[in-house]
């Protein structure tokens, strides 16, 4: 589950949106008149001029969830997390509606909210996207939705430039960097994809600070690609390829060598009738007498 948050200056727009897209179903709401879309609208600008000098009292948030998740999602659940959502985020004591919209694969809520509330406060925003990205994943646990990986549910097709560039990348990047050991093995394979690597150095020194990405006439800093595409974390992931690589290589080497002198090796051990497999008869008379021993100490403490 995610939410985004967009402030507006009128309600008219937010609320025509969110109730005249086709199968839109309102499912909820608070403190305004339902009599038809009209009255709807004036209940929230009534309210909102008990705080006039608000340029911004509109808050669109819409909620969205995994398509992973639509067959338990009904309206009534929606609806409950919903409410604790709102709760969660300080929007109470206020005018709301709650709309869910069926025009997309995955199930999702709009809800328009009055910052204004119904003491005439204006509803704080501060650290905002930090309290929805902490609540959502809250949320998220309690009702056991589903967590997606990374971009994994991005619809590339639906992406415009230069979104639809970055995310190229991103996936060519995901794909490429655990098969190379090195920069100039990533840098090789990246340019049969036509992407252009460059470094960025910390002033007029050698040191590599970061690295950005272009193809398409579009350029991205690694990190802004992605956070695990940055200098530092590819650097040591290439590192440990290289290393992880070379183990294996290692083991194999030994392995084929086990193959071809295991045989010789093991009859030499166990040759008795070979003088130079070390074997002495006084040596061995002494090691069975000493086992001797410890099978009688045993077997005395067990008595």
């Amino acid at each position: 589950m995610i939410a985004k948050i967009v402030q507006g200056r009128g309600f008219k727009g937010a609320i025509n949106y969110v109730l005249d897209k086709k199968n839109a179903c309102l499912l909820f709401a608070e403190g305004v008149r339902l009599k038809d879309k009209a009255s709807v609208i004036q209940s929230f600008i009534t309210q909102s001029k008990l705080k006039p000098k608000i340029s911004k009292p509109v808050a669109h948030i819409s909620l969205d969830f995994s398509a992973q998740d639509k067959s338990r999602l009904t309206d009534k659940l929606m609806v409950d997390i919903a409410h604790e959502y709102l709760a969660r985020m300080g929007y109470e004591n206020t005018q709301y509606i709650i709309t869910r919209h069926h025009d997309t694969d995955h199930p999702h809520l709009h809800l328009v909210i009055n910052r204004i509330n119904n003491n005439g406060n204006r509803i704080s925003d501060q650290n905002e996207k930090l309290r929805n990205t902490k609540v959502c994943m809250e949320l998220t646990k309690k009702y056991g939705l589903y967590i997606a990986s990374g971009k994994e549910n991005v619809k590339e097709h639906r992406l415009k430039e230069p979104d639809k560039t970055k995310y190229e990348i991103y996936r060519i990047l995901q794909s490429t960097i655990p098969k190379c050991r090195s920069w100039q093995e990533l840098n090789a394979k990246l340019r049969r994809f036509s992407i252009s690597t460059e470094f960025r150095k910390n002033g007029n020194t050698d040191k590599i600070q970061g690295v950005r990405f272009s193809k398409n006439g579009y350029e991205f800093n690694g990190s802004k690609i992605d956070r695990a595409f940055s200098y530092s974390k590819i650097n040591y992931r290439l590192q440990q390829n290289a290393w992880s690589m070379k183990i294996r290589s290692n083991q194999t080497q030994m392995n084929k060598s086990d193959n071809t002198t295991g045989f010789s090796t093991l009859s030499g051990l166990f040759n008795l009738s070979n003088p130079s497999s070390g074997y002495d008869e006084d040596q061995a008379e002494f090691l069975r007498q000493e086992a001797q021993k410890r099978k009688r100490r045993k077997k005395g403490r067990r008595l």
